[in-house]
């Protein structure tokens, strides 16, 4: 999880209903978008890959407490280009929510504040890619470049979140301040790997186009 227990009290966790729904809202709309493109056979079967993937994010992976919450590797940018925009929020939300019932049940009052620090940047990647990358050119053949403003883009958009969950629970004294700026460091060294760990995975992509004829992966990634 990224709000650590404490860090919002339940009064203003409030805020985070609101937050999360807005960012439910995209999600149903993306959904709606990946049923009408490859049916929601598909669709399902993306979310629930992309729900592995996250709670092995979480889970597996190596994880430290740095300042206001936890470092954690979740490459949000490459549960976009493999699975798509619907799948990987419904994965990063099934993922918290797996997290938080059987794992860690005290992380479960900050169970909206996290979707929101994890899917709203994913929002906004979704949109970023469909700015940077061409219509007619496919996720496997994507830039570094490319690759770079979406991990940096999502990373940040993660780390400014949970900066905003700290301040708004824990004002603004020189100790929060020092503990949000020391995790925001520490996070966004996320984006020196994220980048070069979706060019791999892409990379491997292109070995295996016969995927895109599963519905496992989002049309994109060969379209």
């Amino acid at each position: 999880m990224h709000i650590e227990p404490g860090l919002v009290s339940p009064e203003k966790m409030l805020l985070a209903y609101a937050t999360a729904a807005a960012a439910g809202a995209m999600t149903v709309k993306f959904a709606l978008d990946s049923i009408r493109e490859r049916g929601v056979v598909s669709l399902a079967a993306r979310a629930v890959l992309a729900s592995a993937a996250v709670f092995t994010f979480f889970e597996v992976f190596p994880h430290y407490p740095v300042g206001v919450s936890e470092v954690h590797l979740i490459l949000g940018s490459t549960l976009l280009l493999i699975f798509g925009a619907a799948p990987a929020a419904i994965g990063l939300a099934v993922g918290l929510l797996i997290q938080g019932l059987f794992f860690a049940p005290f992380d479960l009052p900050q169970y909206f504040a996290n979707v929101t620090t994890l899917v709203a940047p994913l929002v906004a990647i979704k949109f970023l890619a469909d700015r940077i990358v061409r219509p007619d050119t496919a996720y496997v053949d994507l830039r570094y470049s490319q690759a770079l403003a979406l991990s940096a883009t999502y990373q940040g958009g993660v780390v400014l979140w949970v900066a905003f969950w700290a301040l708004y629970g824990q004002g603004v004294g020189a100790d929060n301040l020092t503990s949000v700026a020391t995790f925001g460091g520490a996070y966004m060294l996320v984006v020196l790997a994220e980048p070069l760990i979706d060019l791999a995975v892409l990379a491997g992509a292109k070995l295996v186009r016969g995927l895109g004829k599963t519905g496992l992966v989002t049309s994109r990634l060969y379209a």
